[in-house]
């Protein structure tokens, strides 16, 4: 369950200043921003994230016209409040020194230096706020022959291996690399990065042995999407030998992959051997288990071809509701290949609460905005759904006297065009 106003979030007094933008960083900082940080996300004046304009689709008004805010935006930034700075400003650098100088967290993902020339790199920083952690996302690290490179999520998953070991083979229908249907490096980049920057809050807060002060992170989509190859990157280490692409299947489990079914398509997903066992005596041909090629997995995947030819015609034979009614009950992992649609309509799905909307706040013609809930369920200290992705510089003003400027400041810094 969500948590109520007097359920305080497992991060309550965390303060996060997020000058990212797009996807790696944003995806971090709004999982820190779920258990209770307040996180004042920094956008530009007038233009904001990038990803507020990356549209279609857009948000819908009250009459279920388009607006003109793309709907990206809102995969990443609840729970934030938005303020505009421009850091090219001298006084809106000063600005963002001084917030800097009061938050825990720091989060940017600008090119390598980039920030320096505004003062505002982890080195100029830590002289205002010891107990700062700042956190670097860039797509090759702060070195290295890469570093001055701009990364992006696609050229990373070309990079990195991971399209090479994506798709079909070549010689089959569709075959040759295909990037996956989300930016996974981004996303994965975000989740070790909120790791990363909560290792250093543990790291200076223990009360056991904590240091009392801030540490620099150095996050790479490269050295994710290396780390993320697991298995794959595994195996190649191992043995040497590059794995290639072999559609659903899978490299060390058979079956494990998808079949046709008589009406469409099924996923068998057997992942020992007493599950084989089982879905061959569901199918009342428990000698196939028996089978010296088939009794275990490495026989199987060595076998693969063998273990098709009858799997293939035998799976055409029901259709996918009648495998998944079979199966289900046995213990021998089976399901359909959902549509993004059908995934939303799935019982277990809506039973979980995974489809949420938050009210919006602003006069913007915007009542609701969908969101997809966290999958973090603490018991002690839930996940909280505070407000809808802010709208760009909502809380530019309410920041701003909490840091102790008067109204006639802000509006000075508005004539300027600082704000």
């Amino acid at each position: 369950m969500p948590s109520t106003a007097s359920t305080p979030g497992a991060l309550s007094g965390i303060k996060v200043l997020d000058l990212s933008r797009v996807l790696a960083g944003p995806w971090a900082t709004q999982m820190l921003a779920d258990l209770g940080a307040d996180v004042i996300k920094v956008e530009r004046p007038v233009a904001g994230d990038d990803t507020r304009h990356w549209g279609p689709p857009f948000l819908k008004d009250d009459d279920g016209n388009d607006t003109r805010q793309a709907s990206y935006f809102t995969a990443c930034n609840r729970n934030k409040r938005s303020i505009t700075i421009d850091m090219a400003h001298p006084e809106g650098q000063a600005l963002l020194r001084r917030m800097a100088a009061e938050a825990d967290v720091l989060v940017e993902n600008f090119k390598v230096g980039g920030l320096a020339q505004y003062g505002l790199d982890y080195d100029s920083l830590k002289t205002l706020n010891p107990k700062l952690i700042y956190c670097s996302i860039t797509g090759f690290g702060q070195d290295g022959p890469y570093a001055e490179r701009a990364g992006y999520d696609l050229m990373v998953q070309a990079m990195c291996g991971l399209m090479s070991i994506t798709g079909h083979a070549d010689a089959q229908p569709g075959g040759g690399p295909l990037k996956v249907g989300v930016a996974v490096i981004d996303v994965f980049t975000g989740l070790y990065a909120s790791n990363a920057i909560l290792a250093a809050i543990n790291a200076r807060d223990s009360s056991r042995n904590g240091s009392g002060t801030g540490q620099y992170i150095d996050m790479a989509l490269l050295d994710v999407g290396m780390a993320v190859l697991a298995n794959q990157a595994a195996g190649f280490l191992a043995t040497g030998q590059t794995p290639e692409r072999a559609g659903n299947t899978h490299p060390s489990l058979a079956p494990y992959q998808d079949f046709r079914t008589s009406d469409g398509n099924v996923l068998l997903a057997i992942g020992n051997d007493g599950q084989f066992a089982r879905f061959c005596a569901a199918v009342h041909q428990p000698a196939q288990a028996q089978d010296a090629r088939f009794t275990t997995n490495t026989g199987r995947v060595q076998h693969r071809a063998a273990l098709l030819e009858w799997l293939q015609p035998l799976m055409q034979t029901r259709s996918t509701a009648e495998w998944i009614a079979l199966l289900q009950d046995k213990a021998v992992p089976c399901g359909p290949i959902n549509t993004v649609a059908q995934a939303f309509d799935d019982p277990q799905v809506q039973a979980r609460g995974i489809h949420m909307t938050l009210p919006c706040q602003t006069g913007n013609d915007i009542a609701q905005v969908a969101t997809v809930a966290s999958p973090m369920r603490l018991s002690a200290t839930p996940v909280s759904y505070r407000s809808a992705p802010p709208t760009l510089g909502q809380h530019t003003q309410e920041v701003l006297q909490e840091l102790g400027l008067s109204e006639d400041e802000v509006h000075a810094l508005r004539t300027a065009h600082v704000l």
